[in-house]
């Protein structure tokens, strides 16, 4: 199969790979096949590199991997904004629940201490 090919075929299936996000208990299958698929994707992209002209340039499927990379981007930044929401929403969380468990940890009172003032 040709590398400009493959390219294509591996940028669809992870392009349809992130149209759909998964629930919670699915992300992390869903994290590691997003990440197979982009590090096949980035072999591909190195060994083209490796070559002495481009040749996706004036490729017949070159307007095809140039919109399939647009919304590959597009929606890698929105599957990244979900996970860094659901990190901070935890986080969140976890404070919450720490103040919960101790809620006078936060408070620092001196009450019967006594400190001489005199040296």
């Amino acid at each position: 199969m040709d590398q400009i090919q493959e390219l294509l075929q591996i940028s669809a299936q992870l392009y349809k790979h992130l149209t759909q996000l998964p629930a919670d208990k699915e992300r992390d299958a869903y994290i590691q096949k997003m990440d197979d698929y982009l590090d096949k994707r980035g072999i591909i992209i190195d060994e083209l590199k490796k070559l002495d002209a481009n040749p996706i340039i004036g490729h017949p499927f070159e307007k095809q991997l140039r919109e399939l990379d647009k919304g590959i981007i597009e929606r890698l930044k929105k599957a990244k904004a979900e996970i860094a929401q659901d990190m901070k929403n935890l986080q969140k969380s976890k404070t919450s629940e720490r103040r919960y468990v101790d809620p006078y940890a936060s408070v620092r009172v001196m009450d019967g201490t006594y400190f001489d003032g005199r040296k």
